[in-house]
C-alpha cells in the first residue's frame, strides 16, 4: 500500500510521535509511507523520520507558527498542494484539525485515495461553536474511517456529530513498553542526590496546564526541581510565570529532547497537568518507566490513570503539591503507585495498535 500521513508539523506531541512510530513500523513491513507537513520546521522528530527513507513534503517552510512566520501554513494554497500530492497514494491519513479539513477539501479535486483520520482529543474549540457543526459533519463524512484514540474521544465525537456516514471506531494509543521499561537513567541528570526530580513531557500549548504545576512547585521545599520537556507557543508565558513565582533555578525548561525514555527514568515522579487530552502518549510513557505518575483528573487522562496512578483535581495546585510531597516522603507508597502504573501501561502496547491500524487500511479495499 502507498500511504500518506498528513499532519500539521513534527514538533513534540502525541500525534506527532504516533505518526513517526507508525511510519517506521509500516515501512518495515514493506509499505510505502510518506508524510506531508503544513509546517516544515526542522525538528528532532523530522530528522528521525527522514532517516527511515520516507519522503517528507513540507508544504510551508519557516520557523513555525509560534516563532513568527505567521499563518502561511494555513493558506488555502495548501489544499491545492495536497490535491496534487494525494494522487500518488492509495490511503491519505490525516491528524489534527487543519490537515483533516484541508485533505477533505483536496479530496474534491483528487478522489483516488481513501481518506482516514485519527481524532486525537476528547474535544476541541470548534465544538463550542454551533455554526461549526454542519462544516464538521461535511468534513468527517468525506472520511471512510475515523479512528478515536480513546473510548472517551469516541463517545464525545459520536455525541457531537449525532450521525455520520464515516465508520467511527476506537484504537487505543500505544507505546513501546519494553524500550521504556529498559531505558537507562542519565548520569548527572540531577545536580545532587537530595534533588527530587519532577518531570512533565509535553508541548507548550493552550491545551496543556504547566501553569498549575509551576504554582504547585512554589508550594514545595527547595529540594523539589521541575524538568519541563518540550517546546511551543506558550513556553515564554510559562518561563515568565516561573520567574514571577521566584522558582529560579528550580525549574529547567529543557526544550525538545530525543532521549525522553532516559529523562523519565532519571526522574522521581512524572506529571501530566492538562486541561484535556485524547489519550496521551506521554502519559502512557510516563506510566511505563517504573516511576509514580500523577495527572489532572480530566477527559483523556481519567480513563487511563484511574486505579493506577494518582489523579488530582483540575487546576488545583495545592492538591498537586500535597501529592508530590507525599510521594517524596513515603517511598513505600511511591513504589506501590509506580508498580500499578507499569501494570496499566502494558494495556497500551504499540504492536497491538499498529496491527489495528493496518487492519483498517486493508478493510478499505
Amino acid at each position: 500500500m502507498k500511504i500518506l500521513y498528513v499532519i500539521t508539523s513534527l514538533r513534540t506531541g502525541g500525534a506527532e510521535k504516533l505518526v513517526v512510530d507508525l511510519t517506521k513500523k509500516l515501512r518495515s513491513l514493506g509499505h510505502q509511507v510518506d508524510v506531508a507537513l503544513l509546517d516544515g520546521y526542522q525538528t528532532e522528530f523530522k530528522k528521525d523520520l527522514a532517516q527511515t527513507g520516507c519522503k517528507i513534503y513540507s508544504l510551508a517552510t519557516g520557523k513555525g507558527y509560534y516563532s513568527g512566520y505567521g499563518w502561511a501554513m494555513y493558506s488555502p494554497r495548501r489544499i491545492f498542494q495536497l490535491a496534487r500530492i494525494m494522487k500518488g497514494y492509495d490511503i491519505v491519513h490525516t491528524h489534527n484539525s487543519s490537515p483533516q479539513f484541508f485533505a477533505a477539501m483536496a479530496h474534491l479535486f483528487s478522489s483516488k485515495p481513501k481518506l482516514v483520520t485519527t481524532e486525537h482529543n476528547t474535544t476541541n474549540s470548534r465544538r463550542n461553536k454551533k455554526w461549526f457543526l454542519p462544516l464538521d459533519r461535511w468534513m468527517y463524512n468525506r472520511y471512510k474511517t475515523v479512528i478515536c484514540i480513546s473510548r472517551q474521544a469516541y463517545s464525545n465525537l459520536v455525541s457531537y456529530l449525532g450521525r455520520s456516514k464515516a465508520q467511527i471506531k476506537t484504537i487505543l494509543n500505544g507505546v513501546d513498553i519494553d524500550r521504556l521499561r529498559n531505558a537507562s537513567a542519565i548520569d548527572g541528570f540531577k545536580s545532587s542526590s537530595s534533588v527530587f526530580a519532577v518531570t512533565m513531557v509535553s508541548a507548550f500549548r493552550p491545551q496543556k496546564d504547566q501553569a498549575t504545576l509551576l504554582k504547585a512547585m512554589a508550594l514545595l521545599p527547595e529540594e523539589f526541581e521541575l524538568f519541563l520537556v518540550g517546546d511551543g507557543e506558550t513556553r515564554q508565558q510559562m518561563e515568565k510565570l516561573a520567574s514571577d513565582l521566584g522558582l529560579g533555578s528550580r525549574v529547567h525548561f529543557t526544550g525538545n529532547r530525543n532521549d525522553v525514555p532516559q529523562v523519565l527514568k532519571s526522574s522521581d515522579v512524572i506529571v501530566m497537568s492538562s486541561h484535556y487530552e485524547g489519550l496521551s502518549l506521554s502519559s502512557i510513557e510516563g506510566m511505563a518507566v517504573g516511576k509514580p505518575f500523577v495527572a489532572s483528573d480530566v477527559d483523556g487522562l481519567h480513563e487511563i490513570v484511574e486505579g493506577a496512578g494518582i489523579l488530582v483535581p483540575h487546576q488545583d495546585e495545592k492538591s498537586l503539591a500535597e501529592v508530590l510531597l507525599r510521594l517524596r516522603e513515603d517511598t513505600s507508597y511511591a513504589g506501590q503507585v509506580a508498580a500499578s502504573c507499569m501494570d496499566r501501561a502494558r494495556q497500551y502496547d504499540f504492536s497491538k495498535m499498529a496491527e489495528a491500524y493496518l487492519e483498517v487500511y486493508e478493510s478499505l479495499f
